[in-house]
């Protein structure tokens, strides 16, 4: 690769970005939370990080267009369900769109109120703390209020566009 002069990018397509960005392998999450009306959300997510132990803060971030938005900008809490390589069919379902997401779900009300998807690795029930405006996406601040984990359970991965399941090495 030809070394670029400091502070002369070579020019890349959005296509080129995306495919670059696939390269990082990353978990997979459903964020669920209860609308201020009662209606449930929940929607696949890999923008999932940890931002501090102390206070313990996660954060996640969601498309300005996503038909969501409006229920998270009104939640007090959320969830974020880090799900087990055992479910995919659940990460495929919560990215449909114009279906019930929860119908056949296994799920419970978490401590903050929120939905807790069973079989998770991980749980992390958040009280909506911040929310940052940055190019196409709101990036949501949460601090967490109440965390579990599964023990023995492999995570769902995604990378290079697709689903990663199997982690024999």
């Amino acid at each position: 690769m030809p070394d670029s002069p400091p502070g002369s990018a070579a020019p890349f397509t959005p296509e080129e970005y995306r495919a670059a960005l696939g390269q990082f392998a990353t978990g997979i999450t459903i964020v669920t939370a209860r609308a201020a009306d009662g209606r449930l959300l929940g929607l696949t997510a890999n923008s999932f990080n940890s931002v501090s132990l102390s206070p313990p803060l996660v954060l996640w971030s969601l498309s300005r267009q996503s038909s969501s938005m409006p229920g998270f900008l009104g939640a007090t809490h959320y969830a974020i369900n880090v799900l087990a390589a055992d479910q995919r069919l659940l990460a495929e379902r919560f990215s449909r769109k114009g279906i019930d997401r929860y119908e056949g779900v296994a799920w419970r009300a978490g401590l903050t109120g929120a939905p807790v998807i069973d079989g998770a690795v991980a749980v992390f029930e958040c009280r909506h703390r911040s929310q940052h405006d940055e190019g196409d996406h709101v990036i949501f601040v949460g601090e967490v209020e109440h965390c579990r984990r599964r023990l023995g359970a492999a995570p769902l991965v995604f990378h290079g566009g697709r689903f990663v399941t199997d982690f024999a090495g």
